[in-house]
């Protein structure tokens, strides 16, 4: 493997820690990514660890270029910064992992031998802003649409409908809000017309999806 990051205490600390490992083997080190392309083209290692933040070409430049330049190394992202941004970005240019620098040695012994065998590899928080990112315009995008929906209906309604969503009964949507049966079921009747649904169920789930605290 070649390991690229412009600071040499860092790069003698990963060679320290995959170099004990008998199975593994540095075989190149950069200091910048304009240096990381040459470095890679003379050694062709299977993996290659990329700080991001480094002079003449950072880590993600590297990797696009890497990339483009068709090369068969899988590229591992090493870094302190770990921004949702920074991590899609890493993804979409092609790097087979994402990882912290304070990953434990030894996890990260496991993490060089998984991204060699062709297996994708993220640090724990790392995987958990990438489902963040991934969901959030999902999660987004049903809030809006049941506000929307909601916004059709009349304060009784809306009243009602927090109800259905608390899982009550018409007797006990009438008793709580001091209307007949009759009316309750009218309003749901209403209900299911504005917010084009077809069951409480589906009631209940714009009523969540809207609230603030979800």
């Amino acid at each position: 493997m070649v390991v690229v990051d412009d600071d040499a205490l860092v790069r003698a600390g990963l060679r320290m820690i995959l170099g004990g490992a008998p199975d593994l083997e540095v075989v190149g080190e950069a200091a910048d990514g304009q240096e990381a392309l040459d470095v890679v083209a003379r050694q062709l290692p299977d993996v290659v660890l990329m700080d991001i933040r480094m002079p003449r070409m950072d880590g993600l430049a590297a990797t696009r270029r890497l990339r483009e330049r068709g090369t068969t190394a899988r590229i591992i992202v090493l870094t302190t910064f770990d921004t949702d941004e920074m991590v899609l970005t890493a993804l979409q240019l092609g790097a087979a992992g994402f990882l912290l620098k304070d990953t434990p040695p030894a996890d990260l012994v496991v993490a060089v031998r998984r991204v060699a065998l062709g297996e994708p590899m993220l640090s724990p928080s790392v995987t958990s802003q990438l489902i963040a990112a991934v969901t959030r315009p999902a999660e987004d995008g049903r809030r809006r649409k049941a506000r929307t929906l909601l916004a059709r209906l009349t304060d009784r309604e809306r009243e009602v409908a927090v109800a259905v969503s608390d899982g009550l009964t018409n007797t006990e949507i009438a008793r709580s809000l001091h209307l007949g049966v009759a009316t309750v079921k009218t309003h749901v009747g209403s209900l299911f017309t504005k917010l084009e649904v077809t069951n409480r169920v589906q009631v209940a789930r714009y009523v969540h999806d809207a609230a603030d605290d979800r």
